[in-house]
């Protein structure tokens, strides 16, 4: 049976817990509620990029093969209370229906009130990739990519294998991938199973510090968090570069002559060229380093803009804004 949700009021969150950026996605479970897969992601490159009816198709078809396996099958033993988004504290201030990315407003608003927020959280579902694997759109369990040195490489995943679980929790399509890994630990080990020629495998990945983060700009529940840098102008030519010492990969470019109210703020003046933040030697183009700084920063924190005025180094302490 379809059935269709239109309001995320008065639904439980710990059932239908996903990621609440999306504007669609889907559950495939039974009527007492056992949940035997999700469908539904995407990344920073577009809405669709990680969703076909082909991989649609496969996952529905992965959930109805272990429905016939017991229909009556009952969910897990969560033992959590129900949570309404419209009974949590910090949704007092919203009025009239409550869109899907206000509910990780609300309840950031929520930690953030009872002290319990910690900036990683702000990196929820990370990709597949994050762990090294490329997942296949049509067929979404299988690997299409493994990155060298990698979380997934390390334990010896291979392209053309077939991810079973992550975490504990089966794997047929990308949406599922990202719930797993949205469940692991911020480090630590988690355990992976995959197939290969018929053979089971098993191993636990390896998650460093850091190994969530990924392109959050797309995001609309981080938007007011997400800082811009008001510094624009014209990347240096590689001839430039090379006169001033620098890499022609390296991030240089010089400030328009019409400086924005912020940056003159922080001190930017015409003709600043511009070479980082906090002292990292960056390789890329202004535009780059523009959405560089809206990936990695929040706003409120505080960073050190790098710069070349008349030949000499200067490093101006700004607040993001």
């Amino acid at each position: 049976m379809r059935v269709r949700l239109l309001r995320i009021e008065g639904v439980d969150l710990n059932v239908f817990e996903f990621d609440y950026d999306l504007t669609w996605t889907a559950f495939f479970m039974n009527a007492s509620g056992k949940m035997y897969g999700r469908y539904g992601g995407r990344d920073a490159k577009g809405p669709d990029t990680r969703n076909s009816l082909a991989g649609l198709s496969y996952a529905m078809k992965a959930a109805l093969a272990t429905h016939r396996k017991d229909p009556k099958v009952q969910p897990e033993n969560r033992g959590d209370t129900p949570v309404y988004v419209e009974k949590i504290p910090a949704a007092k201030s919203y009025r009239g229906c409550i869109h899907c990315h206000q509910v990780k407003e609300i309840m950031r608003q929520d930690q953030l009130n009872t002290g319990t927020w910690v900036r990683e959280s702000i990196y929820t579902y990370p990709l597949p990739e994050n762990i090294g694997i490329t997942l296949d759109v049509d067929r979404g369990n299988a690997v299409r990519l493994v990155k060298p040195d990698s979380a997934a490489a390390k334990i010896g995943v291979k392209p053309g294998d077939s991810i079973s679980a992550i975490n504990g929790i089966a794997v047929n399509s990308f949406a599922d991938a990202q719930y797993a890994l949205h469940k692991a630990p911020l480090t630590g080990k988690t355990p992976i199973g995959w197939q290969r020629d018929g053979e089971r495998m098993t191993g636990a990945l390896t998650l460093e510090v850091g190994w969530r983060r990924t392109n959050v700009t797309w995001r609309p529940s981080l938007l007011d968090l997400l800082p811009s840098l008001t510094v624009y102008g014209d990347d240096l030519s590689a001839a430039q570069k090379k006169a001033l010492g620098f890499d022609e990969k390296r991030l240089a470019f010089r400030q328009d002559a019409q400086v924005h109210s912020a940056a003159k703020a922080m001190g930017v003046q015409a003709g600043d060229i511009i070479l980082g933040i906090d002292n990292k030697k960056l390789e890329m183009s202004m535009d780059q380093f523009l959405g560089h700084v809206r990936q990695n920063y929040l706003i409120g924190e505080s960073a050190t803009l790098n710069l070349l005025r008349n030949g000499k180094r200067l490093d101006l302490k700004i607040t993001l804004k």
